[in-house]
């Protein structure tokens, strides 16, 4: 098939895919709301620059741009995204005194991918520029996006080793419409954008999320946490645990109490309705646990805490003597460990963090964050901190060089999106 006939017939089989799926959106109680408004997007502002932020990790990242964008002109700008959480956070974030006055700003939801709503909302928006975050390829907009000659950006770019090898399988169709330029987040993301887009510009860029990240020092501070916790008895918390862990979690736990039996173990799972189960299964194995909710007053020693309110994991690290991050003791990506690290409490983690590799390996090298091969060899590096206590000011400062010098991605994305606006 040549290439002109295979554009053509792969958009007639997707449309046909959207054809089928639309009734069953509809009815989806969280799209059904808005379902009018991604199929026939005709209250789509005008704008010079449009940037997509597909749900709350891409809309912080619009809202760092915007507050780094200081055009020298008058601009129009629309922001969309897929998910109601997404709205929240870009209507919430942003209020005209919070950017540039050069910027006329809209906010709305992001069409379907539809051809057909595609079409419609390119030709009512007609940007110069496309700003895509992270790893938004979506064919119809590209496509459309390309007809209409505007320059697309894909900035923040990040590509999964999984992603990559699907994509390459599809190349042919994505070099049909590819990007004209990709800043990706590492040079390996970088690598695996040049083997689907082979002609377009891909350089690196600091990732964006480190402009997001404060070092706090929070001594002073109370929790609801530490109002129960005896003061001379050192705090271990595991923090964001998921199911699949849980087996390995309590023998953590039993473990670290035979080698530090005077201390307080407090248990954050990551999913709240693993609340009551969790309860169960630590029972069963022999572990007396209180509930969160059911403490009034300070312990009168040693306990595991199993923490049943929403909301208090934050406070609750910086009085934590040693941190144990979940989902990285088995394949599931990991979980945000560079919260309590920048807290300077000693964090530890499991061999599993793909998620968050972004953060870069030699955030290993501050001493701050251990990444442990398994949960025995994490038990024992624990268990050396909750022995050795350190400088906890000296762990802040080097977490806070470490940020600073991988701060300035907002800026760059700024930079390079006003670049290709002033092109045009």
């Amino acid at each position: 098939m040549t290439k002109c006939a295979f554009i053509p017939n792969f958009f007639k089989f997707y449309n046909i895919l959207w054809k089928g799926a639309l009734p069953f959106l509809k009815r989806h109680p969280r799209i059904t709301p808005t379902f009018e408004k991604r199929i026939n997007p005709v209250h789509l502002q005008p704008a010079d620059i449009w940037i997509q932020a597909a749900s709350a990790g891409e809309a912080y990242l619009a809202v760092s741009i915007i507050k780094a964008l200081h055009p020298d002109r008058p601009v129009t700008m629309l922001l969309t995204t897929t998910t109601d959480q997404g709205m929240e956070i870009l209507t919430q974030a942003l209020s005209p005194k919070q950017f540039s006055s050069h910027i006329s700003l809209s906010v709305d939801i992001f069409p379907f991918d539809s051809p057909k709503a595609m079409n419609k909302a390119v030709q009512q928006v007609n940007p110069a520029v496309m700003v895509l975050l992270e790893t938004e390829l979506w064919p119809a907009l590209l496509y459309a996006l390309k007809r209409n000659q505007t320059a697309v950006l894909l900035i923040n770019g990040r590509l999964s080793p999984k992603s990559g090898r699907n994509y390459r399988l599809t190349k042919a169709l994505w070099r049909s419409f590819s990007p004209e330029r990709i800043l990706a987040i590492s040079d390996k993301d970088a690598e695996r954008f040049s083997q689907v887009f082979s002609h377009t510009r891909i350089d690196t860029m600091n990732n964006i999320k480190f402009d997001r990240m404060k070092v706090q020092n929070t001594t002073g501070k109370t929790s609801a946490l530490a109002a129960i916790v005896p003061r001379e008895l050192p705090l271990s918390i595991f923090a964001s645990f998921r199911r699949q862990e849980e087996t390995q979690i309590i023998d953590m736990i039993k473990a670290l109490l035979a080698r530090v039996p005077n201390q307080v173990i407090a248990l954050f799972p990551r999913h709240m309705h693993r609340i009551a189960p969790f309860f169960k299964k630590l029972n069963k194995k022999g572990l007396k646990v209180y509930r969160g909710s059911q403490i009034s007053s300070i312990l009168p020693g040693p306990a595991i805490i199993l923490w049943d309110k929403f909301g208090d994991l934050h406070q609750a690290y910086s009085h934590a003597d040693v941190v144990f991050v979940g989902g990285s003791l088995v394949p599931l990506g990991g979980q945000n460990f560079m919260e309590p690290a920048g807290l300077g409490i000693p964090t530890v983690i499991g061999p599993h963090w793909q998620d968050f590799a972004w953060v870069g390996k030699e955030i290993f090298n501050t001493g701050v964050v251990t990444r442990c091969r398994n949960r025995q060899h994490a038990v024992q590096t624990m268990c050396k901190h909750l022995l050795e206590s350190g400088n906890r000011q000296a762990r802040i400062d080097a977490v806070n060089h470490y940020i600073l010098q991988k701060q300035g991605g907002s800026q760059t994305a700024a930079d390079t999106i006003w670049a290709s606006r002033s092109k045009k």
